[in-house]
């Protein structure tokens, strides 16, 4: 007789594995439009919150590593999204700027984040239970990325 904790259905990881990896699935056919993978996509919306920001800054509001985000600004310069430039105040740092096309993708891709709201929503994640879930799901991410308050 198996263990109840090596259950499957008694894992939170299996759970939350599970659902980002069918939320990432969600957004697969809006952004393959513009030619955008899902982290891609991250990258946009830190740039379109702030625009022209050291690599580092990019990385860590991400919650990823320089060397895993670094191949992925490369892509996107490739394909004109944005730029990459030494920093003015310091040339070790490399400051990533939105282009006008990259600007633009915001307006192509206004309807992403409604879409894929609607799609997650039901029984139990409404409008109102969401801000528990963000909590929730913001609380598990700082306790396991070391990230105390």
């Amino acid at each position: 007789m198996i263990k109840e904790e090596f259950l499957l259905d008694n894992q939170l990881c299996f759970r939350l594995y599970t659902a980002s990896r069918l939320l990432t699935q969600a957004y697969h056919p809006l952004l393959s439009e513009q030619g955008l993978t899902y982290p891609q996509y991250l990258v946009l919306l830190v740039l379109w919150e702030k625009d022209a920001q050291p690599v580092n800054d990019i990385a860590e509001r991400l919650f990823l590593e320089t060397n895993t985000v670094t191949p992925l600004l490369q892509r996107m310069e490739k394909s004109g999204i944005l730029t990459r430039a030494k920093g003015k105040k310091d040339a070790r740092q490399m400051i990533v700027s939105l282009t006008r096309k990259g600007k633009e993708l915001q307006n192509k891709l206004a309807n992403v984040p409604f879409t894929v709201g609607n799609a997650v929503m039901c029984e139990s994640v409404t409008p109102e239970t969401a801000p528990d879930l963000f909590r929730m799901l913001d609380d598990i991410v700082l306790r396991l990325s070391g990230a105390h308050h």
